[in-house]
């Protein structure tokens, strides 16, 4: 089982939004005969590559899987199938499935004759796909926040400049987050004020369906953006009814896709509705590198599952911008508390990452 979890981390960069599963097969005699995990989205199962591996010598064996085998056809045939007929006779599962439509396979493994175990590894297994667990769960996207800061977090001078605060190795490992992640969004002003590409650029991630969410509530974004001129059909800009018809039509007759929903209580695009719209489209991961303003927003309104800092080790200090603005918190009882679970280092800067509380009401949803 611990070889099935590091083969499932591989899968960290494509799997999404399909769990990350990695897949052992011992022969009768216990000698290894197979593995494999599942490495993009759309293509095969880890289940499927182990089996195959192992061939004739997976009759009578065993099989270590990360997550339950699926008992439905989606993308590819149920992974149930390919079990039985290999002739597995004892499989031993990770996590069990929680979804509807693919759950149920380890009822079918005993039902047939195979002896299952399950509990093995569930803790790892659960914390490598919580991003995938809380969508599937919760039917929205999963959010991180991530920022480069000062030691006294701050994002900018107080004449603005932001680049670079971070050195080049973190701002690497930045760019890693995006191919871990099914999207990315940013607010209009830092389309207005950067002109980023938002684009992935390591190579790490073999699928091609990554989108750019601009919060844009009247429309104004320039038609010579770098997100409108370069694949502007991965653009994604969601407004509310305040953008006038003018602006609509320069920016689909660009190519963009427009998505117009609710505004808030402040006139601005609804996040809980644009989370709801993107977990329709499969968006199961979200980053968002939106400025402080953005970032206030989400964690305004409760909505931010993971925080990442990229934290350089100097201080700005002054009455410059911080990483979070908004309304913020008038008491520190009101603050949701998270739990810091892993920090890094990359080169001079320290990346720092905690996640909300597991017990915690997840967006408000039951």
């Amino acid at each position: 089982m611990e070889r099935a979890l590091e083969l499932a981390a591989r899968g960290r960069c494509g799997a999404s939004p399909n769990p990350m599963v990695g897949a052992v097969v011992l022969d009768a005699e216990g000698r290894l005969a197979g593995e494999g995990y599942h490495a993009a989205y759309g293509g095969s199962h880890a289940e499927v590559i182990a089996l195959a591996e192992a061939g004739d010598r997976a009759r009578g064996g065993t099989l270590f899987v990360t997550l339950e085998p699926c008992a439905h056809h989606g993308k590819t045939p149920p992974c149930i199938d390919a079990v039985l007929a290999a002739g597995i006779g004892r499989t031993v599962i990770a996590l069990a499935d929680p979804t509807p439509t693919a759950g149920g396979g380890a009822d079918r493994l005993r039902a047939e004759g195979v002896e299952v175990n399950q509990g093995l590894g569930a803790e790892r297994s659960r914390i490598l796909n919580r991003r995938w667990l809380h969508w599937v769960r919760h039917h929205r996207p999963w959010v991180t926040l991530k920022a480069a800061v000062s030691l006294d977090g701050r994002v900018a001078t107080r004449e603005g400049e932001s680049k670079w605060i971070t050195g080049e190795a973190a701002r690497e490992r930045g760019l890693e987050l995006r191919e871990e992640h099914d999207a990315i969004l940013v607010g209009v002003e830092t389309i207005l004020a950067d002109d980023p590409q938002l684009t992935r650029r390591l190579g790490l991630n073999p699928i091609s369906g990554w989108r750019r969410i601009v919060l844009d509530t009247r429309l104004r974004t320039p038609t010579d953006a770098v997100v409108v001129r370069t694949r502007p059909e991965a653009t994604v800009i969601a407004h509310t009814a305040e953008a006038g018809i003018e602006d609509r039509r320069r920016l689909r007759e660009a190519g963009v896709e427009l998505v117009e929903l609710k505004a808030d209580d402040d006139g601005r695009v609804d996040l809980g509705a644009l989370l709801d719209h993107l977990a329709r489209r499969e968006v199961a991961a979200l980053l968002v590198e939106g400025g402080p303003t953005v970032h206030g927003s989400f964690n305004d309104a409760d909505l931010v599952d993971e925080i990442i800092l990229f934290i350089a080790p100097f201080v700005i200090g002054g009455d410059a911008p911080s990483a979070v603005a908004g309304t913020g918190v008038a008491t520190l009882e009101a603050a949701q508390r998270l739990c810091f679970e892993d920090i890094d280092r990359h080169g001079d800067d320290l990346e720092i990452r905690a996640v909300r509380p597991e017990e915690a009401n997840v967006h408000g949803v039951d």
